[in-house]
């Protein structure tokens, strides 16, 4: 599971930048920014809930 999280990470990560250096793709970068900040606030709420689901 954290693998694919990292994963995902990784993916939204290089999505933001991409939206950031091709100009005209701003709107790439924010969704690549909300979708790791998304990803990353629901891995922790899971890592602190102790789910292993």
């Amino acid at each position: 599971m954290i693998g694919f999280l990292i994963a995902l990470l990784v993916i939204w990560a290089i999505l933001a930048i991409l939206g950031f250096v091709i100009e005209g793709l701003f709107w790439l970068a924010v969704l690549g920014l909300v979708l790791f900040v998304a990803t990353a606030a629901w891995g922790w709420i899971k890592r602190k809930t102790g789910s292993s689901a």
